[in-house]
């Protein structure tokens, strides 16, 4: 097992190596020990035993020849989002306003300058199932969502123009920021108005509004929205309505979180 240490802490390579195996399942939706091999530029022998390993963790299981990710992914997953913070506090808030609003409310968080979407929840009236599923199982920037310039406009300058260095700002629609003074502008209208919007910036069609969710210190904790198409999100619903309710929504999460913590104090 080599430790490599080129730069930042010590790593593992195995393990490293483990996680791009894991990542390539995913991505190859299962793979053979050749085409993982080929996949991962990696010889016959080293694939096969990364699969037996993690087959004997129970992290991947075997269909004839082809090795698929284990269900014991979905069992973390579904751990790790009960415990989190926002989905222990924000749950019943995002049903609540998916049922009032009926359209599609997101709750996320930022973890390595990404976009994380802890839960998200359809209302009656809502649309793009399809995409929404997919996109809940990947991350995703933050600078063309509600939710994530709601974020960013809480993080220090340093940590957003860091988080622009390393991933860019990748243009979606016609209606994107791709420009770091023009994102630093609207971040700036976020904090003096206290939500943020997204105007077809993600999807032509689509508008959302994205309210943040803090702690009792002012950090950042993650964020709520509502999305939906432009011919429902318009006039005052767009512009007073929604925006109220995202915002009241966010405050009742902050609330619960900040009694909680209070409470563990007494």
């Amino acid at each position: 097992m080599r430790e490599t240490n080129d730069a930042g802490p010590r790593q593992l390579e195995t393990v490293a190596r483990a996680c791009d195996v894991i990542d390539a399942l995913e991505e190859l939706d299962g793979a053979g020990v050749t085409e993982l091999a080929d996949y991962l530029d990696i010889s016959k022998s080293s694939a096969y035993s990364y699969l037996s390993t993690l087959r004997t963790k129970r992290l991947v299981v075997k269909d004839d020849d082809t090795y698929r990710l284990s269900l014991e992914f979905l069992y973390l997953g579904k751990t790790i989002r009960h415990r989190h913070v926002l989905f222990e506090h924000g749950k019943q808030q995002v049903d609540r306003l998916a049922e009032e609003t009926g359209e599609y409310v997101h709750l996320m968080c930022e973890q390595h300058g990404l976009e994380r979407n802890i839960y998200k929840v359809a209302g009656e009236n809502a649309v793009g199932d399809t995409y929404h599923t997919t996109k809940e199982r990947k991350a995703d920037f933050l600078h063309f969502t509600s939710t994530g310039k709601a974020v960013l406009a809480y993080l220090p300058d340093a940590r957003v123009e860091a988080i622009i260095d390393e991933y860019g700002l990748v243009k979606k629609t016609e209606n994107t920021i791709t420009d770091r003074d023009a994102l630093f502008e609207e971040i700036q209208t976020i904090r003096e108005r206290g939500y943020a919007v997204n105007d077809e910036e993600e999807v032509t069609g689509i508008r959302a509004i994205g309210a943040p969710i803090r702690d009792a210190n002012g950090a950042i904790l993650g964020a709520v929205s509502v999305s939906g198409p432009t011919s429902r999100l318009n006039g005052d619903r767009y512009y007073e309505t929604l925006p109220k309710q995202v915002m009241e929504s966010a405050n009742v999460t902050e609330a619960s979180i900040n009694m909680s913590n209070a409470s563990r104090s007494l």
